[in-house]
C-alpha cells in the first residue's frame, strides 16, 4: 500500500470536498486498488476525509456566523442518518445503492442549475422555499445522511442541491453548511466502521493528513469564486461523478 500516494489523493479529495464535493471518487477507488475489501475501503475513506471537511468548515466560519444552532440541528439529522447508513453497509450488499447513485447525482446537478430560477419564480408568486418550516428539511437531511454513510459519492453536491432549495439560496452560505454536514456525516459513519473493525488505520491516517491540507486550501479558494462560476464547477464535477458511477456499475 503506497501511503504517499494515498496522502496525495487525500490532498486532492480534501480540496474538492471543501470547495465542491465528490472527493470520495478520488480516494475510494485507490483504496480498492490497494487491496482493501469494499466495506473496509468505505470505512477507511469515511474516516480519512473527515479532517478535510473540518478544515473546510473552519474556512467558511464567517458564512456560518449566527447560524450555529440551525446548522447544529441539521447536523444531528445528517449524523443520525449517516450512522444508520454505515450500519446498513455492514449488513447489506453495496449494490443496493450503487445502482441509483448516478441518477441521484444527475438529479442533484439539475437542481443546482435550476435552483436560482426556481427560487426567483416561486418568490414572484409570493413563495420563498427557504422560509418554509425547518421541519421540511428533516426527511431530506436524514435521507442524505443515510446515503452519505452508506456510499457517499458526491454527497456534497446532493447536499448543496437540497440546502440551496430549502436552507439558503446564497451558494456560499450553502457551501459553508455543506462542509459542516459532510464532516458530521463522515465522522458518524467512521465511528460505526471503527467499532466494527472495518478501518485500515495507516491508510486512514495518510488520507486524513492529506485531506486536512486540501480542505485548508480548497475552501478559501471556493469562497473567492463568483456564484455562477462555483455553480458551473459543481455541476461539471457532478456530471463527471455520475459518469464515473455509471461506468463502475
Amino acid at each position: 500500500m503506497n501511503l504517499l500516494l494515498l496522502a496525495g489523493a487525500g490532498v486532492l479529495a480534501g480540496g474538492v470536498n471543501a470547495a465542491i464535493g465528490s472527493g470520495t471518487l478520488l480516494t475510494y477507488p485507490l483504496l480498492l486498488a490497494a487491496g482493501l475489501p469494499p466495506v473496509v475501503a468505505n470505512g477507511t475513506n469515511s474516516l480519512g476525509i473527515a479532517p478535510g471537511n473540518a478544515f473546510g468548515a473552519w474556512a467558511y466560519r464567517r458564512e456560518l456566523a449566527g447560524r450555529g444552532r440551525q446548522v447544529a440541528g441539521m447536523a444531528v439529522l445528517v449524523g443520525a442518518g449517516a450512522l444508520l447508513g454505515a450500519l446498513l453497509v455492514l449488513a447489506l450488499p453495496s449494490t443496493v445503492f450503487e445502482k441509483v447513485v448516478p441518477w441521484l447525482i444527475v438529479a442533484a446537478c439539475v437542481l443546482v442549475v435550476l435552483q436560482p430560477h426556481l427560487v426567483r419564480a416561486l418568490k414572484a408568486r409570493g413563495v420563498d422555499p427557504t422560509s418554509l418550516p425547518r421541519r421540511a428539511l428533516i426527511p431530506v437531511l436524514f435521507a442524505v445522511g443515510i446515503y452519505a454513510g452508506y456510499f457517499g459519492a458526491a454527497q456534497g453536491i446532493i447536499l448543496i442541491a437540497a440546502l440551496g432549495a430549502l436552507y439558503d439560496a446564497d451558494l456560499q452560505s450553502t457551501n459553508a453548511a455543506k462542509n459542516v454536514l459532510q464532516g458530521v456525516s463522515n465522522t458518524a459513519a467512521a465511528f460505526a466502521f471503527v467499532i466494527a473493525g472495518a478501518v485500515s488505520w495507516p491508510a486512514a491516517i495518510a488520507i486524513g493528513a492529506g485531506a486536512a491540507i486540501g480542505g485548508a486550501i480548497g475552501a478559501p479558494f471556493a469562497r473567492r469564486l463568483p456564484d455562477p462560476v462555483l455553480r458551473g464547477i459543481i455541476v461539471a464535477v457532478g456530471l463527471v461523478a455520475a459518469v464515473v458511477s455509471i461506468v463502475r456499475l
